[in-house]
């Protein structure tokens, strides 16, 4: 197994965020090649991802985001396991990406779980009303109520929205990539978007 030096397995941990005994173990593997040593440890942290799902993520940043012209704000909180990683670039990179996307994007929630039951009550109804106007039978109209309502609720469900910069991900595909790059369990806990005249 290959030696590998101090000052490497604390340059691969600068990059990654991760801890010191993971980053030696990278890197032995790798046989002292930090690029492989990432690659591996992303492959290891998209697994790692799936199974800490349930971690608890009691530390984490809240980041502001204005538009410009200063008519949008928004406030996010972005929690983690622990505050190293909290304080990583990749971190903050994401919770402003996150902010700038709550901003291009106006989501109602964070998930579909979340979302108003009157909004969606008074959506049905519009829904319900357009479909009659359009003659459909009253049997077909409720099973196309049901698909309609879960794509309503996705749509204004931060998770379930496209990502503003790469479209074809999703938020939640975002978290994913995050948590797998982190490889600790990521959340986004909650958002306030302000606008002038909103």
């Amino acid at each position: 197994m290959t030696k590998v030096s101090l000052e490497s397995i604390q340059k691969l941990r600068n990059i990654t965020g991760l801890g010191m005994l993971d980053c030696k173990k990278a890197l032995e593997e790798a046989q002292g090649d930090i690029e492989k040593a990432i690659d591996l440890l992303r492959k290891r942290g998209a697994a790692l991802a799936d199974k800490r799902a349930d971690k608890e993520t009691s530390q984490g940043i809240i980041v502001s985001y204005m538009h410009p012209g200063d008519q949008i704000g928004v406030l996010v909180e972005v929690n983690c396991e622990t505050d190293f990683v909290a304080r990583t670039e990749d971190i903050k990179i994401f919770a402003k990406d996150i902010a700038m996307h709550i901003a291009a994007s106006k989501p109602l929630c964070v998930s579909p779980d979340q979302v108003d039951q009157a909004y969606l009550a008074k959506e049905k109804e519009i829904a319900i009303e357009q479909l009659k106007t359009q003659g459909k039978p009253a049997n077909m109209i409720e099973k196309i109520i049901e698909g309609k309502m879960s794509k309503i609720a996705a749509e204004v469900s931060l998770l379930k929205q496209p990502f503003v910069k790469d479209e074809k991900k999703t938020i939640e595909d975002l978290i994913k990539e995050v948590s797998a790059k982190t490889g600790e369990n990521i959340k986004i806990k909650r958002f306030a978007r302000f606008e002038i005249g909103g």
